[in-house]
């Protein structure tokens, strides 16, 4: 198995210890997107943004999108970037999916083969794929137990997940579990049942647990010893509950721009980054701030990216 090297990355004000990284889906490129839309921006030009916006690494979206073997490797070199994870969907209650599924695990892991450095490690990046019913009710489970798993689901569940963890360690890389909207891990008692069913390191997402009815800061204190990896968003509390009254599917969460610059919206990421520093947190942060492609004004994701930094920057990282 790698193991974690000592990061001495940053210092000032906030968190030390910590790597910043930035990802495609903060410029449109992701899962629902990438090879869909024809406005998802050119792979070249984001790692370019990325890397002269300050960043030291980027996630890898989907599969190929930036590049694969010697491709990729060259384009994060070239830039000065490091490989911080991927993310992968994986059916964890569906032993006739999973199986399957499992391929492309070892597909993702084949490019960290190629691509990763080992003095910054990447996180493969796990994340349940949840149901058609979960994906229409974003933001339910918190509400409404009763949409998620019952105990022979969440035994299945268990069991997906460890021979993906298993595979992972495998391989050579320690994962991470991102709790993710409109999946069966999204609500703050879901998390707690994982942290409950695994020993997986968790992937804390502070946009994503704002709409499962989570607080980022005491979720930073409460699972200290379990995250190792996160994801820092901001988020517009109000256009989050506006979706969930209205029962509207998971894609309006992009569309209506829920997710925006770091200080902008409802999550105190000024004591999110405090309370990292006070637990001594040391991996990946990633920045995210998932948008869907704008064809009238291609150019907002990388000047908004630029300004995330310069907040990060402002508040010592």
């Amino acid at each position: 198995m790698r193991t974690q090297p000592q990061m001495t990355e940053t210092a000032g004000a906030g968190p030390t210890d910590v790597w910043l990284a930035n990802a495609p889906v903060s410029f449109g490129a992701f899962e629902i997107t990438v090879g869909i839309d024809p406005n998802v921006p050119d792979p070249v030009a984001l790692l370019d943004a990325v890397a002269s916006a300050g960043y030291i690494g980027i996630d890898l979206g989907p599969a190929g999108y930036l590049g694969t073997g010697e491709v990729l490797a060259a384009r994060l070199a070239e830039r000065g970037l490091a490989l911080a994870g991927g993310y992968l969907e994986l059916p964890f209650s569906e032993p006739d999916r999973l199986g399957p599924a499992m391929d492309e695990l070892d597909a993702l892991l084949d490019l960290f083969d190629t691509a990763v450095n080992p003095e910054r490690p990447a996180r493969p990046t796990l994340a349940d794929a949840g149901s058609p019913v979960r994906a229409a009710l974003p933001g339910r489970a918190a509400l409404d137990p009763s949409v998620g798993l019952d105990d022979a689901g969440w035994e299945r569940f268990a069991d997906g997940l460890a021979r993906a963890v298993a595979r992972s360690r495998e391989r050579g890389y320690e994962p991470t579990y991102h709790h993710h909207t409109a999946t069966y891990v999204e609500a703050q008692w879901e998390i707690e049942r994982l942290l409950e069913v695994s020993d997986v390191g968790l992937c804390l997402d502070t946009g994503h647990l704002l709409l499962g009815r989570g607080d980022s800061v005491a979720a930073i204190r409460e699972w200290a010893a379990r995250i190792n990896q996160v994801h820092l968003k901001d988020a517009r509390l109000d256009v989050l509950e506006q979706i969930v009254a209205e029962a509207a599917p998971v894609q309006e969460i992009w569309r209506r721009r829920a997710f925006c610059p770091l200080g902008e919206g409802d999550i105190p990421v000024g004591e999110v980054l405090t309370a990292l520093d006070d637990v001594g947190y040391a991996g990946w942060l990633v920045v995210e701030q998932d948008v869907l492609p704008d064809a009238g004004d291609p150019g907002r994701p990388a000047e908004e990216q630029r300004r995330n930094r310069e907040y990060l920057r402002a508040h010592g990282l």
